[in-house]
């Protein structure tokens, strides 16, 4: 595996895990400054409103990605993912994600997501 792969699926990985624990800080280390993301709401939220968004509590639980791809082209990646999880009524239910990832100054950072339900 390239570095370049296990540094995309440690982070991945993370992105995940900071979604399900609202965890702002870590976010703030991954996200690039020109960062945007489109909610499963249809809303587009900037960097600033994304972190807001994120330390707001979540009702779902159990957030797992699964079928994940990472697709790495030179300092651009992109990584689809499946996601299964609880509902905050305790339903199961599924999504996807695309996030796009730059590679700057020899770090990678997250420039967009797309998140669907």
């Amino acid at each position: 595996m390239s570095q370049d792969l296990e540094q995309l699926t440690a982070l991945n990985r993370d992105y995940v895990a900071s979604v399900q624990n609202c965890d702002v800080r870590r976010f703030d280390e991954i996200l690039a400054p020109e960062f945007y993301c489109s909610n499963p709401d249809k809303t587009l939220v900037d960097r600033a409103a994304f972190l807001e968004q994120t330390a707001r509590p979540i009702a779902i639980r159990n957030l797992h990605a699964y079928d994940v791809i990472i697709r790495i082209m030179g300092d651009f990646a992109i990584i689809h993912a499946a996601t299964s999880y609880t509902t905050a009524d305790g339903q199961q239910a599924t999504g996807r994600y695309t996030d796009c990832w730059a590679k700057k100054n020899g770090t990678w950072l997250a420039v967009s997501a797309h998140v669907s339900r």
